[in-house]
């Protein structure tokens, strides 16, 4: 148990962790009889012969997938890059000190954080086409995903950005550096770099935010299983395979978020006769720019 560990719950004694050991063996059992039930009753009702399953691996069906796949990572890359800048700078927006800007962005923040995704989607397919503003079904599924999700965003980027030391931007303040200059040099680099994990994370909700497109009649993943098991009455093995194709991709996205944070809690050497002290990582970006910039601010006006 590690040191955040502690901080949360007492560590348990022998008798706490005989506990916890039998504890978790009972409900592993549990689950495996669960599981060994659900095959058995599948098995007898013949959902699992290979003749409802045989379907799913022929070209046409593979087809009709993987154009849903393009449609769910369209919809995700883009609202992915529209989303991540705009949840930075309503982050930055809100943990700044003009109190109008960050009026607004906090105003922006409550609402959008607090509104259904689906809600937003009905809003822009029902609503917003009687006032004159109709976009296409790929907008009209992909806006709302942004608009929820910058907020979330912005709350992840706020909470980086808070739990710095007040010492790095009072040392850049204090070299002569603006406001604007030390939260873009200093601030943000190293509040981006401790919340990466999370972001990364993030991508996942993105991607099951797609599954909405259902509403819109958008072509994505769920759509096209949607439609492939209504063809060929076979829905539970379509929404199977569906499951398994998004289980593979939250999967990955959720080693690439373990593999950033072993990366960045992993302190690296100090450089070889830089002439740093123990306390100074490689690559520190706020060092990085602290040090970037000392020269300017010590040189006279």
């Amino acid at each position: 148990m590690n040191a955040a560990s502690r901080v949360l719950f007492d560590e348990p004694g022998p008798r706490g962790r005989r506990r916890i050991a039998i504890g978790t063996v009972v409900i592993s059992v549990l689950i495996l009889l669960v599981l060994f039930l659900g095959f058995r009753t599948l098995n007898a009702s013949g959902e699992l012969a290979y003749a409802k399953w045989k379907p799913f691996w022929q070209q046409w069906a593979v087809k009709f997938l993987l154009e849903g796949l393009k449609g769910t990572l369209l919809v995700t890359l883009a609202s992915g890059l529209v989303s991540f800048p705009a949840g930075a700078l309503l982050g930055v927006g809100r943990a700044g000190r003009n109190p109008v800007v960050k009026a607004l962005c906090t105003a922006y923040i409550e609402i959008f954080r607090s509104v259904p995704t689906l809600l937003l989607v009905y809003v822009f397919l029902f609503a917003l086409p009687g006032v004159g503003l109709n976009v296409s079904i790929f907008w009209k599924l992909t806006v709302p995903i942004i608009l929820i999700n910058s907020a979330v965003i912005a709350e992840i980027v706020r909470a980086g950005i808070r739990s710095l030391d007040r010492g790095q931007s009072e040392a850049a303040l204090a070299l002569g550096m603006t406001t604007a200059k030390t939260m873009r040099l200093v601030v943000l680099p190293q509040a981006v770099r401790l919340v990466i994990p999370t972001l990364v994370t993030q991508l996942v909700a993105l991607l099951k935010d797609s599954t909405l497109g259902y509403v819109v009649s958008y072509p994505e993943l769920m759509k096209q299983a949607n439609n492939l098991a209504n063809n060929t009455k076979l829905l539970l093995q379509a929404f199977v395979v569906v499951s398994a194709v998004y289980v593979v991709i939250n999967f990955a996205l959720t080693r690439l978020a373990t593999y950033l944070e072993h990366r960045i809690r992993t302190r690296p050497r100090a450089r070889p006769g830089a002439g740093a002290g123990p306390s100074a990582p490689l690559g520190d970006p706020g060092a990085d720019a602290l040090a970037h910039d000392l020269p300017a601010a010590l040189a006279p006006r």
